[in-house]
C-alpha cells in the first residue's frame, strides 16, 4: 500500500473535502472564498462534485483551500494538551478552589 504521510489530503475522498467545507463555510462563504459558479447557483454536492471532478484547476483550489482551514490544525484546544498524572490533582482543586471562590460548594 502506497504511504503518503505528509500528505494532508491522504485518504479522503473529494466528497468528504467538499461537504467538511460546506459545513464549516456553508455555500455562501465556499463562494466568497472560491468563485465558482457551483457554489452560487443552486448548490450541491452532486453538482459541485461533477463540475470539481472534470475540472483540475477549481480542484486544486478547493483542495488548497481545505489544506488551508483544516490541516495541521487541532479540532479543540484540548487536542493540543498534554496532561500528566499530577496535572489532574491540580485540576481538581482548580475547580474546588473556583467553586468556593464562587460559592457553589
Amino acid at each position: 500500500m502506497d504511504k503518503q504521510p505528509n500528505n494532508p489530503l491522504h485518504g479522503l475522498t473529494l466528497e468528504k473535502i467538499l461537504t467538511s467545507l460546506v459545513e464549516h463555510y456553508q455555500w455562501s462563504g465556499l463562494y466568497e472564498r472560491i468563485n465558482l459558479n457551483c457554489f452560487y447557483n443552486d448548490p450541491s454536492i452532486k453538482s459541485s462534485l461533477k463540475f470539481l471532478r472534470k475540472t483540475q484547476w477549481a480542484r486544486d483550489k478547493v483542495e488548497a483551500l481545505y489544506i488551508e482551514t483544516f490541516a495541521n490544525k487541532p479540532s479543540s484546544i484540548w487536542d493540543s494538551v498534554t496532561l500528566k498524572k499530577d496535572d489532574y490533582a491540580l485540576i481538581k482543586q482548580g475547580i474546588v478552589v473556583l467553586n468556593l471562590v464562587k460559592g457553589t460548594l
